[in-house]
C-alpha cells in the first residue's frame, strides 16, 4: 500500500463541502461515509469503506446551527472517532477548525466548570492521536487539557499577508479590543511589521464585564490620524469588536479594519457589518463555507478567508513528517515548494 492511500479523510455532511476542498489539496481520499437518521435524533454513522491499518484523518468544524447545534456536532464527532477506532484505523487524526466549549477554559467562580478539559475528556476516550485545531480562545490551557499532540494552527499569517496586500503604504495601528488578547496582537504585530519593514504600534481598549455587564472604552495607545486593525479570536455577538470600533474612531482613528478567526454565530457577523465605524472585515470560513454567500453580498467590506489551504497544508505536512512549525510564521509557507 502507498504512502497516499494509507491516508482517508472522513467528514461529517456539515463539513462536507470543506472537506473535498481539503481532500482535493492535499490528494488524500475523501472516503464515504454513511450517515443515517433515526427518530429522535439518534443517528448511524458508517465508513463505507476499510480503515483497518490506515492514519484516518477527521474533520468536523464545532460550531452549531439551526440544524445540527454544537453539542450535536460534538457527540456526532465522537461516534464518528469511537467507529473508527472499532473498525481496526492505526491512528485517528482530528481536524476542528473550531473548536466548541474552548472559552471556558479555568474557573473564574466557586464550582465553575472548565468546559475545555471535559471535551479533551471526551475526546481522548475515543483513543484518537491527534488535534489539529485553529486559534483556539487559549493555546495553553488547551495543551494543559489534553495528554494527546494538540497542532495549533493560526490565521495570524493569513491576516498579516491580507493587510500587507490591502494596506502597503498606510499609517497603522494593531489594537485589541481587551487586554487578554495583547500577546496575540503583540505576535500579529511583529509578524506585520517584518513583512512591512517598518515599525508598528499596539493599543489596547480598555474593557470590563461584571455580572454579566461591559463597560468600559478607554483607549491606551496612539491611533490618532492612524488606520487601526482590531484583531481577535472570535466573535459572537459582535458586541466587544463594535464597542472597540466605536472607540478608536473617538479616539481619532482614521479608518478601523477588523480581523477575527471564528464567527460562529450570524448576528455577530451582522453586527460587525451593520457598525458604521468600521471600514473593512476580514475573517476565516473556519464555522464554514456558507459564509462565502454573505460575503458576495457584501461588496468590499467582508473578506472571508478559505482555511483550506491552511488545513490541507497541515495534513501534507503530517502525512509527509514535515513540521507544521512554518505554517505559524508566514502564509503561504516560506518553505513551500513553488
Amino acid at each position: 500500500m502507498s504512502e497516499s492511500s494509507a491516508n482517508l479523510l472522513f467528514a461529517l455532511s456539515e463539513s462536507a463541502e470543506l472537506a473535498a476542498d481539503i481532500a482535493r489539496r492535499a490528494s488524500i481520499e475523501l472516503a464515504p461515509l454513511e450517515e443515517r437518521p433515526f427518530e429522535e435524533g439518534e443517528f448511524k454513522l458508517r465508513p463505507l469503506v476499510s480503515v483497518r491499518d490506515r492514519t484516518v484523518f477527521v474533520l468536523e468544524t464545532l460550531a452549531g446551527t439551526a440544524d445540527a447545534p454544537v453539542a450535536q456536532r460534538l457527540v456526532r464527532l465522537l461516534f464518528l472517532l469511537f467507529g473508527l477506532r472499532d473498525a481496526g484505523a492505526a491512528r485517528t487524526i482530528a481536524l476542528v477548525p473550531y473548536l466548541s466549549y474552548a472559552r471556558k477554559d479555568r474557573r473564574t467562580q466557586l464550582r465553575d466548570p472548565v468546559n475545555t478539559r471535559y471535551v479533551a475528556e471526551l475526546l481522548e476516550a475515543t483513543g484518537f492521536a491527534r488535534l489539529v485545531a485553529l486559534d483556539v480562545h487559549n493555546p495553553a490551557a488547551l495543551d494543559n487539557a489534553f495528554r494527546i499532540p494538540v497542532d495549533h494552527l493560526s490565521a495570524l499569517p493569513m491576516f498579516v499577508d491580507h493587510f500587507a496586500r490591502r494596506l502597503p503604504g498606510a499609517d497603522l495601528v494593531v489594537a485589541s479590543p481587551d487586554v487578554g488578547g495583547i500577546k496575540r496582537v503583540q505576535l500579529f504585530r511583529e509578524m506585520l511589521a517584518q513583512r512591512l519593514g517598518r515599525d508598528i504600534d499596539v493599543a489596547f481598549v480598555e474593557k470590563r464585564r461584571a455580572r454579566g455587564v461591559v463597560s468600559g472604552g478607554a483607549v491606551a495607545g496612539s491611533v490618532a490620524g492612524r488606520t487601526a486593525i482590531v484583531l481577535d479570536d472570535l466573535c459572537a455577538t459582535g458586541g466587544t469588536l463594535v464597542r472597540a470600533a466605536a472607540a478608536l474612531i473617538e479616539a481619532g482613528a482614521a479608518a478601523v479594519h477588523v480581523a477575527v478567526t471564528h464567527a460562529p454565530l450570524a448576528n455577530g457577523l451582522t453586527s460587525l457589518i451593520a457598525a458604521p465605524g468600521i471600514a473593512g472585515i476580514v475573517i476565516t470560513d473556519s464555522v464554514g463555507t456558507a459564509l462565502h454567500a454573505k460575503a458576495s453580498s457584501e461588496g468590499d467590506k467582508l473578506t472571508i478567508l478559505p482555511v483550506a489551504p491552511l488545513f490541507a497544508e497541515a495534513v501534507s505536512r503530517i502525512i509527509g513528517r514535515i513540521p507544521l512549525a512554518p505554517l505559524l510564521e508566514r502564509w503561504p509557507p516560506a518553505d513551500r515548494k513553488p
